[in-house]
């Protein structure tokens, strides 16, 4: 099931992101209930890693499409994969080389 980011929710969001501050909503209650369902659904282990059939603990939720690219999905569970330290840094390094953007970094240490 899809948590709907409401319209209010959204304009936060892009709010958040205008004034660069996305590690609010990374803080926020809604945020950590999702990224947990995503955990969850993803046996806590790094989707990546079993793509190539290998097994890694994943603790670290990913978005496939980037909040700042795309806020309307940041709840949504199916643009959320668990990935594993590794895994995550390398997603995001390639993506560096190519986003001019600054990059945000948060606890969870991509």
């Amino acid at each position: 099931m899809n948590e709907a980011i409401t319209r209010e929710q959204l304009r936060w969001l892009e709010g958040l992101i205008r004034q660069d501050r996305l590690k609010v909503f990374y803080d926020s209650t809604m945020w950590k209930h999702e990224r947990l369902k995503a955990l969850e659904r993803d046996n806590y282990e790094c989707q990546m890693c079993k793509r190539k059939g290998r097994y890694r603990r994943g603790r670290n939720v990913h978005h496939i499409k980037e909040v700042k690219d795309r806020p309307d999905l940041a709840l949504t569970l199916d643009n959320l994969e668990t990935l594993c330290i590794q895994c995550h840094n390398a997603v995001h390094d390639k993506r560096l080389k190519k986003d001019t953007r600054k990059p945000f970094v948060t606890e969870e240490r991509w």
